[in-house]
């Protein structure tokens, strides 16, 4: 069998932060807001993250990449240890792992045409290319992203929310990287650009063997490009297993929580479907719950939730990090 592409194990991720009226000698409070996540993702695999606001999945991303240091654990990229690696390493290895962002028309910089954005890498890695060369790589990644070639001279702000992410797409994909993180890529979109963005991303996927971590909010979004599906809360990872597993037995309280929440096609059952609402607000990242994170909010929760805290736990297909559910 072959070695996992990505391997992350026990990824912690803090930032110190200054109380409000806090005098110049205390300490910071530290803020967890990645908290021992593992996981692994195999060439040509999805692996979906999803969770609500705050609970870490951006953070991750950007751990993984290397935009934000994570302060223990470890993250290997093709067998090697990315964490500790210095600058110069570190930036040839990103050639291999490239980022989608959420907000298109912010990730792009407004000054510079769509040629220009997208020939940047090219030129930054390959600097030996001529400038034929690079224009007609451009080009035929623009055409393969879904975009006319005699754009290139254009702007981003000419362009509509949608194809501003398909540049976005074809930046990350021009260096033809072996992983791609898509923070929320489209979240920002209407519906209907949404399905064409994922259905593009499954497309280039498909054809370049490519591994994703595709982050959202949205379960329904994520049902229809992952492979695997990882539910985070507070920091934490709760569920982890095939979509298969997860959508047809979520076993975490949160978990399941989130699933009443999509929307069924069925409007009978949509109208007869009953959403399990969590009681209480999202406790603070500096001061968690101890124990079980889920505990304040679980309508399963039991005095020893206080006092343990649940790893993931169970088969190789499907884990959940609770004390009182099993898979």
């Amino acid at each position: 069998m072959n070695a996992p592409l990505l391997q992350v194990r026990d990824v912690e991720v803090a930032f110190d932060i200054k109380r409000d009226g806090a005098f110049f000698w205390q300490k910071p409070a530290t803020l967890k807001a990645v908290n021992g996540v593992s996981f692994e993702l195999n060439a040509g695999e999805t692996l979906g993250v999803v969770g609500e606001s705050g609970c870490g999945k951006s953070t991750l991303a950007r751990a993984i990449i290397g935009l934000v240091k994570a302060r223990s654990g470890s993250i290997c990229f093709e067998g090697e240890e990315l964490l500790g690696l210095p600058p110069k390493a570190m930036r040839l290895k990103r050639k291999d792992i490239q980022m989608i962002f959420q907000d298109p028309l912010a990730s792009l910089n407004p000054r510079m045409t769509v040629g220009d954005i997208i020939a940047e890498p090219l030129q930054t890695y390959f600097p030996e290319l001529g400038k034929e060369e690079v224009m007609n790589r451009v080009k035929a990644m623009m055409q393969k992203v879904g975009l006319l070639s005699n754009q290139i001279n254009r702007y981003p702000h000419e362009f509509s929310g949608g194809q501003c992410q398909r540049i976005g797409i074809a930046r990350a994909l021009i260096l033809e990287p072996k992983l791609i993180i898509c923070d929320e890529p489209v979240s920002a979109l209407d519906v209907s650009i949404q399905a064409q963005v994922i259905n593009l991303l499954k497309q280039v996927q498909k054809e370049m063997g490519l591994a994703l971590i595709f982050i959202a909010h949205d379960l329904s979004v994520v049902k229809h490009i992952s492979d695997r599906v990882l539910v985070m809360y507070l920091g934490h990872a709760v569920e982890l297993g095939t979509d298969r597993a997860v959508y047809s037995r979520p076993t975490h309280p949160y978990t399941r929580a989130l699933m009443s929440a999509v929307p069924i096609p069925d409007p009978d059952a949509e109208r007869n479907k009953v959403i399990q609402l969590l009681p209480g607000d999202l406790p603070s990242p500096i001061n968690p719950p101890s124990g079980c994170v889920f505990r304040t909010r679980c309508p399963q929760a039991e005095n020893d939730c206080a006092d343990r805290k649940p790893g993931l736990e169970g088969h190789s297909d499907h884990r959940v990090a609770c004390l009182h559910s099993t898979v």
